[in-house]
């Protein structure tokens, strides 16, 4: 059968476990595998622009954020900000006693972006970053991970389900589809973003 909407998904999971018994709980089982396949899945397809304004220290991420793929500050010549780690942000601001100018420096601090200098004014920030795919729901019946790969959300559900049904058994067999699933989507998109691209030998300098 088609799995094309959130729908159409409930009922295959519901049939590859032989079950019609299960219509409460599927819902969480395809929840649980959404968490796993943010953990798992880069594809392309979850990168996302905004811009940022940011004027203080610290400038709250976008919602769905799991990671940066890239921070640039923008200007008449777009400078492409460092990530540091929140050690050596603290070390940069007690050397030069937290001095403010224009941001140069990243680190992810409490749930939030943290820039150094300190912004001597607002600054607008190109940043480039994962999100986790929309959660199905009975509002929202599809996604592109759904459109493309279907069998990554089957497989990703039966495999939270067989827990819950204590079927050991075959925790392998939907563990290894799921994952094989998962591998086959980050390869194409690695495909998708460097085909036409070619490798650039490079020379060690001593």
């Amino acid at each position: 059968m088609a799995i094309a909407t959130y729908t159409e998904l409930k009922a295959a999971i519901a049939d590859w476990l032989l079950r019609d018994d299960l219509t409460a709980v599927i819902p969480t089982f395809i929840s649980l595998a959404e968490a796993d396949i943010a953990r798992k899945l880069r594809h392309w397809r979850m990168e996302e622009r905004v811009t940022l304004s940011v004027s203080g220290q610290y400038t709250d991420l976008p919602a769905g954020f799991l990671e940066v793929a890239m921070a640039t500050l923008a200007s008449s010549r777009p400078v492409r900000m460092e990530l540091i780690s929140r050690g050596e942000m603290q070390d940069r601001r007690e050397i030069n006693a937290d001095t403010t100018g224009v941001p140069q420096y990243y680190a992810l601090t409490g749930g939030q972006l943290e820039v150094y200098p300190t912004p001597n004014d607002t600054y607008s920030v190109d940043f480039a970053y994962i999100k986790t795919p929309a959660a199905l729901s009975d509002s929202n019946a599809t996604n592109w991970l759904l459109t493309y790969h279907p069998d990554i959300y089957l497989h990703g559900a039966l495999l939270q389900a067989a827990p819950y049904l204590k079927d050991d058994e075959r925790v392998g067999l939907w563990g290894g589809l799921f994952n094989t699933a998962i591998e086959a989507a980050n390869v194409a998109s690695d495909k998708a973003r460097f085909s036409g691209t070619t490798p650039r030998l490079k020379i060690r300098s001593y």
